[in-house]
């Protein structure tokens, strides 16, 4: 395993500029280690397999490679589908944006499940219930998203326009970031009114494909030279209880707005039913183990690596994960040689404590620890 410093002489700060909602799961400061890792092998088409908000996606496709970018969430298929597919100038779509901001606010569904009065401050409402946005904003949203549908969009315009809107709504939201519970009271941006922006979109020139796929089935279809993974990791605590909000269940409202199906609601932040724990969870948030005493989270990880058609592999993973240091360690080194590891200290300057390490399997005295793997496969 390669040990060296030499990461720090090699590293370039200019790294591609990236657009997404605020979501718990993103990798924004780690992708200028991930581009880093990339360059040390001689890959030109990627696999993005838990895309989320796509930044990885982004910053690849803009530095030339082909990716093919894939989650299983609705929405981020949209915003893939916006940010790479997209070949027009950012101008072209300024009109068609006007012409959404300038549609009448109407009293719609998400208004009647969503939106809130001010109350002084207080975003609790007359049914004990908080709201994540306020009426205002809510009444905006209801008549974009119908002026959408009305005006029966080719896919990539139609999904320029959703991606508008998400970034909008996450601009005036009163929420930690999620859906799975909404601020006591209104945070200040909340107040403010929604105004659709064009995305920071880009000509996207490589071969990128976008998918809505389940993970295991995806690697079976796609052939790269490197695929980076990072799974949604279940929580290291042994007492975690098996009923628990998972991944799906946090951005539930993104699928709403993106479907436009005004599902069966239930619980105080008025979820969907669809993305309640039995229905949305993800075999590599499962904290417990098999009859044969193996993590079930781990085994997940083995399986995917096995079937993944690609050469070199970026594995990212946080020892605050269902995976231990040391079987973690055995999956890797028994399907592939381990080229680097590299550790990043979120809670200290990314760049002053990012290092090469083999010392990665001493996890128990800090135990929120971020690392990346490169592996080539056998």
């Amino acid at each position: 395993m390669e040990t060296t410093l030499s990461l720090f002489d090699e590293f370039s700060l200019d790294t591609p500029s990236t657009e997404g909602i605020k979501y718990a799961g993103s990798k924004l400061k780690l992708i200028p280690q991930i581009l880093q890792l990339a360059k040390k092998v001689d890959a030109k088409t990627i696999l993005d397999g838990f895309s989320g908000t796509t930044r990885v996606s982004q910053a690849f496709a803009k530095l030339g490679y082909s990716v093919h970018s894939n989650d299983i969430a609705h929405w981020s298929e949209v915003l893939g589908t916006c940010y790479l597919l997209n070949t027009k100038p950012r101008t072209e779509y300024q009109p068609f944006i006007d012409h959404l901001n300038a549609v009448p606010p109407i009293d719609g569904w998400f208004t009647e499940h969503y939106g809130g009065n001010a109350n002084d401050g207080s975003a609790i409402q007359a049914d004990g219930l908080k709201k994540p946005w306020q009426l205002h904003n809510t009444r905006k949203l209801d008549a974009i998203r119908q002026e959408i549908e009305n005006l029966k969009l080719v896919p990539i315009v139609k999904a320029v326009a959703l991606t508008s809107l998400m970034l909008g709504m996450d601009r005036v939201d009163s929420t930690l970031g999620h859906f799975s519970a909404y601020l006591k009271d209104w945070s200040p941006r909340s107040y403010k009114e929604l105004v659709l922006e064009v995305p920071k979109l880009f000509s996207s020139e490589g071969n990128h494909r976008v998918y809505r796929s389940d993970i295991f089935e995806c690697v079976q279809q796609v052939s790269v030279d490197l695929a980076y993974f990072d799974p949604p990791y279940g929580s290291n605590n042994e007492k975690m209880p098996p009923s628990r909000v998972r991944y799906a269940a946090y951005y539930h409202l993104w699928k709403s707005i993106i479907l436009s199906d005004k599902p069966n609601l239930f619980g105080k932040a008025k979820r969907r039913e669809d993305t309640s724990d039995q229905l949305s969870a993800s075999v590599f948030e499962e904290f417990r183990r098999n009859e044969n005493g193996r993590f079930i989270a781990v085994e997940a990880l083995e399986k995917l690596i096995r079937m993944t058609q690609a050469k070199w592999i970026i594995l990212s993973y946080s020892s605050g994960g269902r995976a231990t240091a040391e079987e973690l360690n055995d999956v890797l080194q028994t399907n592939g040689k381990l080229l680097a590891v590299v550790e990043v200290n979120y809670k200290r300057n990314v760049m002053a404590s990012m290092k090469w390490t083999n010392e990665w399997l001493s996890t128990t005295d800090n135990p929120n620890r971020e690392f990346l793997f490169l592996l080539e496969k056998y």
